[in-house]
């Protein structure tokens, strides 16, 4: 990786994720008096003297439990450590050294990575208080740091003594030209499941019980197809469910991811079939203009006949009839039935959302759909279209030039755009058309 990488470790509830996101500017990673609110490894970047560096906020370790989610969240937390540049240890100075910490600072002593301690919540002005310093019993070569993850206090000097660590890094600054990918769904329709068969590693926590993931959790991944990213994002609920913060966040995140993406994944889960939730979470990738795959999961638990296919086929293009152009395909992150299959999917619908066409070809398909099928007319009055041109991508989005736009009836707009998707294809991504008088510079 280009950018040198600093893990934040500590138990739960001392503030990593407040501290994550004063560093990183933007709040990423979910904040709530809560412990066990960050799961999985979130990612973030920072600039600090000139030098750019990722930052991985971790779920907090618990080192001694029985618990099935805090058990992986520490095995996520050594992955954060072993993956790590440089280590911040977040400690609480309102609960003082516990037998927690001890533990932790032994497994990251035996690590072998720079640790540099941080102890939080010293909200106060002027010296730290006087529990501050029983945190000089790690022993660690670095003194321990005292900040505010709220106010800020204190980030800069956590953050050169991270750099004297770094001194020797090469930055190469080098562009992400990764395709975004988000992988949305409902609760456990197994989109975790499918980032860590497609790169090979248990990158994010899976778990049978809906819900495992709050974040929105970035993957990186190149191969011979691309260059990737994955966002894995929290299952989004029905609204009269969010019945908690922690949630109502998490749907948050979905949202930005989706926004963030320039391809979707919708994840269906085919044991249970579409449902009503299935076609709002693709609402909200078809109203934000992004490519879609549908991506319909568990197939290898489907009875199957000649006609089962179809029968499923059917009942989405029925559901989803709003995104006709999405392909559909029939995956099993359990076995990895056609789960490399997704990558050329995914390649091919990014290069259809950001196709340009030539306003001299689009305007022959404009002659020819015209003749094949006259514009509509109301008493009289008939509409007449000019021209068309392309002013943007992802989605393709064209502007129409007529002499009357209340005569443009929107069955006529739907055959036009049938008409594009017929020449150039346009697969997986939707299609935006503006109409506008001729002469007029505003959006009708």
């Amino acid at each position: 990786m280009a950018k040198p990488i600093i893990a934040i470790v500590g138990r739960p509830n001392v503030g990593k994720s407040t501290l994550f996101n004063k560093l990183i500017g933007e709040r990423r990673s979910i904040v709530e008096d809560t412990p066990g609110v960050t799961r999985d490894r979130i990612y973030g970047e920072t600039e600090w003297r000139g030098k750019r560096m990722i930052l991985i906020d971790t779920g907090g370790i618990e080192p001694k439990t029985d618990n099935l989610i805090l058990k992986q969240m520490r095995q996520q937390a050594q992955m954060a450590i072993d993956t790590a540049d440089v280590i911040i240890f977040m400690c609480d100075v309102r609960t003082g050294l516990t037998a927690n910490d001890r533990d932790i600072a032994v497994m990251l002593k035996k690590s072998g990575k720079p640790i540099v301690p941080c102890i939080n919540k010293c909200d106060s002005i002027g010296s730290p208080p006087m529990e501050f310093y029983e945190f000089y019993e790690f022993g660690f070569d670095e003194d321990p740091i005292s900040v505010s993850s709220i106010h800020g206090s204190g980030s800069g000097d956590l953050l050169d003594a991270c750099l004297r660590y770094l001194d020797d890094w090469q930055d190469t600054m080098e562009e992400d030209d990764s395709i975004k990918v988000a992988v949305i769904g409902k609760p456990n329709a197994g989109k975790s499941s499918i980032i860590n068969r497609l790169i090979g590693e248990e990158r994010l926590i899976v778990s049978d019980m809906a819900g495992t993931t709050r974040d929105a959790v970035d993957t990186q991944l190149e191969n011979e197809y691309g260059k990737f990213t994955f966002i894995d994002t929290a299952g989004i609920r029905r609204q009269s469910k969010i019945d908690d913060k922690i949630e109502h966040f998490s749907v948050l995140r979905a949202h930005m991811a989706v926004e963030r993406a320039q391809v979707c994944l919708l994840m269906i889960d085919a044991s249970t079939g579409i449902t009503d939730q299935d076609t709002k979470i693709a609402g909200i990738a078809h109203e934000a203009g992004k490519a879609v795959i549908i991506v319909v999961n568990k197939w290898d638990l489907i009875e199957k006949d000649n006609s089962t296919v179809n029968e499923f086929n059917n009942k989405i293009r029925t559901e989803l009839a709003y995104m006709p152009y999405a392909p559909i395909l029939y995956i099993s992150a359990k076995t990895g039935q056609r789960v490399t299959n997704l990558f050329e999917r995914i390649v091919y619908v990014y290069g259809q959302s950001v196709m340009r066409v030539t306003t001299g070809m689009l305007n022959d398909v404009l002659g020819d759909a015209m003749i094949r099928v006259q514009p509509p007319s109301d008493k009289g009055r008939r509409l007449k279209i000019y021209y068309m041109t392309q002013i943007a991508t992802a989605p393709p989005t064209f502007v129409i030039f007529c002499n009357n736009i209340q005569l443009f009836h929107f069955s006529y707009q739907r055959y036009i755009e049938n008409c594009l998707r017929e020449t150039f294809g346009f697969m997986g991504t939707p299609i935006k058309l503006i109409i506008r008088m001729k002469g007029d510079e505003t959006d009708k």
